[in-house]
Parts: structure tokens; sequence; C-alpha cells
């Protein structure tokens, strides 16, 4: 299977290089979709150079957000199945071989990455706690980490989605949707480190993501969204799995 890795970028010059190459060594069939969404700081002249390279690069004009560069990133996405990277350094992407193999076997429509959230600052860690319980309060669930950047899917699936969000919010929206869609939600531990420099995420983007989980809990798709995998009992078994195997960084 293809993998389409969209990678937003917003001032990350110190980082940016390091991701690109990280994400371009990981041995899977993929492409990298990189839309930098209207940097100052030289990220741009950076991912115009990688873009020799075979990447594909979008550029807003204006600072448009997270989400409007998902949804640039899935106009433009051929792969199978597509996962969102940030470009900095928190998350490995060595982790997408283990998140695509439930989707390539059948059994996941939808794999989320399970952080540990030991390096997080304790306003952060109790905000994701915080959001991820009341995900589970409105739409009856038993997810462990909402907020994770890495939620892969088959591409199909999240274009039916039909993502609305701008900001952060947009990892609330396509949890809402995803699980108003029926869809369930698996959950595999990745290895996560937080950082605080240039960190762009802040305790008050918490506001917006409640909104939209509260916006949406009646959502319903425009089409079917059809499951291809098993269901409930394999997101038993996986969520199991990442209870017991907690993320260390590598």
């Amino acid at each position: 299977m293809k993998l389409s890795v969209i990678m937003p970028v917003h001032n990350e010059v110190g980082t940016i290089m390091a991701v690109v190459e990280r994400v371009q060594s990981v041995p899977l069939e993929k492409e990298i979709i990189l839309v930098d969404d209207a940097s100052t700081d030289g990220s741009a002249e950076i991912i115009n150079r990688l873009g020799a390279s075979g990447l594909k690069f979008l550029r807003h004009a204006a600072n448009r957000g997270k989400g409007a560069a998902v949804r640039a990133g899935l106009d433009v996405a051929t792969g199978e199945v597509v996962v969102v990277q940030d470009a900095d350094l928190e998350y490995d992407p060595q982790d997408f071989l283990r998140l695509i193999q439930p989707i390539e076997r059948g059994e996941a429509d939808v794999v989320y990455g399970v952080r540990s959230l030991e390096t997080q600052k304790a306003i952060m860690r109790w905000g994701n706690h915080f959001v991820t319980r009341v995900t589970n309060v409105l739409y009856g669930q038993s997810l462990q980490d909402m907020e994770t950047c890495y939620k892969m899917m088959r591409r199909e699936v999240a274009v039916a989605l039909d993502l609305e969000c701008r900001g952060f919010d947009v990892e609330a929206e396509a949890t809402a949707k995803l699980l108003r869609s029926g869809l369930t939600i698996c959950e595999l531990p990745i290895c996560y480190t937080a950082r605080y420099e240039n960190k762009k995420l802040s305790p008050l983007d918490g506001w917006p993501t409640l909104r939209a989980l509260w916006r949406y809990r009646r959502w319903q798709p425009a089409r079917t969204i059809s499951p291809r995998c098993a269901a409930a009992a394999p997101a038993r078994a996986y969520r199991a799995e990442a209870a017991a195997t907690p993320s260390q960084p590598r």
C-alpha cells in the first residue's frame, strides 16, 4: 500500500530538513506532501530545495492553520493510506511501519498512535487527558489519545470526512466524524518526546477543540463510509497492546 504523508509546515526552519529525512528513511512506498503555511523564517526556501528530490510542495500565501494545510494535502494525495506528520521532532516516522500493518491486513480502517505523555508539561498533559475524556463521554468511546497527530487511515475515509476546521481543532473534528461514521478506531503505542522550543500548540487551543467535539456530536456523513475491517474485536486487542506497551523515545 502506498502511504501519503501530509506535512503541514509553519516556521520550522530548525527541524524541517531532519523530519523530511526521517520520513524518507522509512522503508515504505510513500509520497511526502509538504504544505508550507506562509512561513516567514526560511522554511519555504528549504522546502523548495527539497522539492527537487521528488516531493510534492504546496504553499499558502497567508497562514491558514493546520486543518487547512491537511485539507490541501488531501486534495493532491494519491496513496491508499494517509497520515499527518508534524514538522517537528516529537514523533518518530518509523512508527508508520507498525501503524499501517492492521490496515494492510484488512483488520482496521483507522489506526491512532497512542503517545506516552510523560515528557509533556503538567498543564499540557492534563489538557490532553481532559479532551480525550470529553471525547469518550460525548461519543461513548474508550480512546486513550484523541489529540495524537498520528491518525492513519484509508484515503477514501479521510476524504469522506469533509474536514472544515482550519486550526488544531481539526484533530477533534476528524475523531468526532470518524466515530459518527461508525468506524472503529484502533490504537497502537508510538514513540513520542514533547518539545518546547517553537511550540505552537498552547492550552488555549483546548477551547476550539472542545467546541469541535460538541459541534460534530450529531454530524452525519454526506456519503456512506463502508468499513473494510472486522471492527470491534481487533480494536480491543490493539487497545490492550497499547496499554501494556508504553512508548519510549528511540
